[in-house]
């Protein structure tokens, strides 16, 4: 598999799998480029964003239009072959092997159109949640987006999405009012409620056989929002995590936030206040007027943090807040969902990200669900609600391959030390590796998944992560 545990090497695959005529007819056949191993452009084109991933194509594809994605497809399908479409690579450790397989690098499919009278916007392939966040702003609206700017729109509305707007406005999922797509034999689909709504259903949350070219997302008229974050010194954990328990207790769905353990390198690329030490945070967002935000935040502000960073900002600011790097990094992080957030869950959070067995790790986070996000909240996609209060995140950085068994060993234990709080479900966006279709989806939603895909992609042309099995 080729994953953050095991990394393929070169001789995993090969050109001659699709002949050299082939690969210089399909060259000639597209508008955007074909790269091949060997050209000097290879290792670029098949790096991910999870630099941990080291992914080996058959061929790497970028292609300019939709025609290029419908040449590409019924290549692939000629020749048995694969097809997997990647924007960023974010997500590229939910995938297995590569070998038989086009990586369809959707970069180019970069439009984004704002559809102000509808509160509406059109978003391809290639579009960061940043530059959708940015320029939904300009028309006095926002996007459900993530707490990473740098993250694919398009997979992460598809596989859920959960943000600063998740209790208000819930899962990005639930945004989709349609999508544009290529199937596995090559047809160009428009997938709404009305338009192929097994593939509408599936889409949402969950997986379908198309590679989706554009969404339709709704946008909100969110315009005023504080955020930021509260810090203090490492030994205030438990005290500062049990009375975010209890502000969190009745706090109004407009308010987002997450407590989290934060141990920083000593690297230059940290701000010199924070360079090297650990402290304990909770960052939030308010969509609120500053006063609003301020008397809601009391109660934190009055634990005396000694770093204040909350203000008032634009909705396209808050990818800020959470401090995702900006470029590729080699990190490995592993998720759970508890099902609620207690006394007794706080405290086995706590155990688990000041045990000495953590220190390897960057940042253990515990985020707020429940709001828009509860059962009975969403809009008919296959996911689109989640069933669990609480997500639980914990990630390292891995600079040299030696530091990656300590990282991945430190996070499985801080998921180990949780489990006896754990939900029945994984958040997918979150699965950050292969997991068990069963681990993601209830049984009755995985039956219905796999009879869509049986019935649209019986040869399994389109390779996508998280495979129903």
């Amino acid at each position: 598999m080729n994953t953050s545990d095991t990394t393929p090497d070169a001789s995993d695959t090969s050109a001659a799998i699709l002949p050299g005529e082939h690969l210089h007819a399909l060259r000639s056949a597209l508008h955007g480029p074909v790269i091949l191993p060997g050209d000097p452009e290879w290792d670029d084109a098949r790096r991910a964003w999870q630099l941990l991933v080291d992914q080996y194509p058959v061929a790497v594809v970028v292609p300019a239009d939709v025609d290029d994605v419908v040449a590409t497809v019924l290549a692939a399908r000629k020749h048995g072959l694969r097809v997997a479409p990647q924007s960023t690579g974010h997500a590229a450790g939910t995938i297995d092997s590569l070998a038989d397989t086009i990586l369809l690098r959707t970069s180019a499919l970069d439009s984004v159109e704002i559809r102000p009278a509808t509160a509406s916007a059109r978003v391809g392939a290639g579009v960061s949640l940043g530059t959708v966040a940015d320029a939904a702003a300009q028309h006095g609206l926002a996007v459900v987006a993530g707490m990473a700017p740098s993250v694919g729109a398009v997979g992460f509305a598809l596989g859920g999405g959960l943000g600063w707007l998740a209790r208000s406005h819930g899962l990005a999922a639930n945004s989709i009012l349609a999508l544009e797509a290529v199937d596995a034999h090559g047809r160009v689909l428009r997938i709404d409620e009305t338009h192929h709504a097994d593939l509408f259903w599936a889409a949402r949350g969950g997986v379908a056989p198309v590679i989706v070219t554009a969404i339709e997302i709704r946008l909100f008229p969110v315009t005023e929002v504080s955020a930021g974050a509260l810090m203090w010194p490492l030994e205030r954990a438990a005290d500062v995590a049990h009375a975010w328990r209890e502000w969190i207790d009745g706090i109004p769905e407009s308010v987002t936030s997450l407590a989290r353990v934060l141990r920083y390198p000593a690297i230059p690329e940290i701000p010199e206040f924070l360079r090297g030490r650990s402290v304990v945070a909770v960052e939030a967002a308010v969509q609120a007027d500053a006063a609003t935000a301020d008397a809601l935040l009391a109660p934190l502000r009055a634990l005396a943090p000694e770093i204040d960073t909350i203000h008032p900002m634009s909705p396209a600011e808050l990818g800020a807040v959470h401090g995702d790097p900006p470029q590729p990094a080699p990190a490995r992080g592993e998720a759970i969902l508890l099902s609620e957030i207690s006394a007794a869950s706080v405290d086995a959070f706590m155990d688990a990200a000041l045990a000495p067995s953590s220190a390897p790790l960057l940042s253990i986070e515990l985020r707020h669900l429940g709001g828009a996000l509860r059962a009975g909240s969403g809009t008919g996609g296959a996911v689109s609600t989640i069933d669990g209060e609480g997500l639980v995140f914990a990630v390292g950085i891995v600079p040299v391959p030696e530091a990656h068994e300590p990282v991945r060993a430190a996070a499985l234990e801080v998921v180990h030390r949780l489990r006896p709080h754990a939900a029945p479900r994984l958040v997918r966006n979150f699965a950050e590796r292969p997991v068990a279709a069963s681990d993601l989806y209830d049984e009755p939603t995985l039956a219905r998944l796999r009879d869509i895909a049986a019935a649209w992609d019986p040869d399994r042309v389109i390779h996508v992560g998280h495979p129903l099995g």
